[in-house]
């Protein structure tokens, strides 16, 4: 692991300047019926709402709300279902204190998002989608851009790089140059190297491993690893029992630059954050 620079200090999310100077914890609100993880347990508004609420009170610094799952295989959700679940939970949710952040690569749904109270819009196709740049420019919305190989219901089928990392990083790169073209203040962008979209087992360790490369490219980096496969392929757990892999695995990536974790066991992420945190503090005698 090479010596990472000073991360960016903050993220301007919407009405939020989000404080970067130590790692934040992102919430997971599945609000759709077949994510990978809880799909289904969330999918009324007032299942997702106290689901949010609860992890805010678990610690959450801000929140992701997704209507539509992109796990391998997943169906095409329309745009208006997709606002018919995330919509109401916006509204309730605005005056939380925290940002809300909306998963989405509609720009239909990034503009009603927007409208409704969300601060940042958290985009798998790193906003490539025809009308996604145009949806969010004009804003104070934080973004997120992630790599993605392929598209979510074939991702997974066979993913191919000549060096994953050096494809990520170019890619994210090339990403970073369209969003600033298109005037978002580089204080707005956040990056996700897209941990388990369109990457082999090996292949999203080598990322994990080398995550300072992409913190060295100066945004703030967002990782998603909680319950994902690749902790299940080492630790040989179900879905429901990847907590202590997932949370050793967000470790992992702080260690090596990452400002944001987006999990779904907040409480626990949050314990093993502050330990990390004094551990890295501490004053030597």
């Amino acid at each position: 692991m090479t010596d990472i620079p000073a991360p960016p200090q903050t993220l301007r999310c919407g009405r939020y300047l989000l404080d970067l100077s130590r790692p934040r914890v992102m919430g997971i609100v599945n609000l759709t019926p077949d994510s990978f993880s809880d799909g289904g347990k969330h999918d009324s508004v007032d299942a997702g709402v106290a689901h949010a609420r609860q992890l805010l009170a678990d610690g959450a610094d801000l929140l992701d709300l997704g209507g539509e799952s992109t796990r391998p295989g997943a169906a095409d959700v329309s745009v208006a279902d997709e606002l018919a679940r995330v919509l109401p939970v916006i509204e309730a949710l605005r005056d939380c204190g925290v940002p809300l952040s909306v998963d989405t690569a509609k720009p239909a749904v990034m503009r009603a998002a927007l409208a409704a109270g969300a601060d940042m819009i958290n985009d798998i196709w790193g906003f490539r989608q025809p009308g996604a740049l145009e949806a969010v420019a004009g804003s104070d919305c934080g973004l997120c851009a992630m790599h993605m190989q392929g598209e979510p219901r074939t991702m997974q089928a066979a993913p191919e790089y000549d060096d994953v990392v050096a494809d990520v990083l170019r890619f994210l790169q090339d990403q970073v140059a369209r969003l600033e073209a298109a005037g978002v203040a580089p204080g707005r962008i956040s990056l996700d190297p897209g941990f388990g979209f369109g990457k082999t087992v090996p292949q999203n360790y080598q990322l994990l491993r080398e995550l300072d490369r992409v913190a060295a490219l100066g945004y703030p980096v967002l990782i998603g690893v909680s319950r994902k496969s690749m902790i299940g392929a080492i630790t040989g757990k179900a879905v429901g029992d990847r907590m202590a892999g997932s949370v050793a695995a967000a470790l992992s990536a702080v260690q090596r630059g990452a400002r944001i974790v987006r999990v779904h066991d907040v409480a626990a992420t949050v314990d093993a954050l502050k330990i990390w945190g004094t551990v890295e503090t501490v004053a030597t005698p």
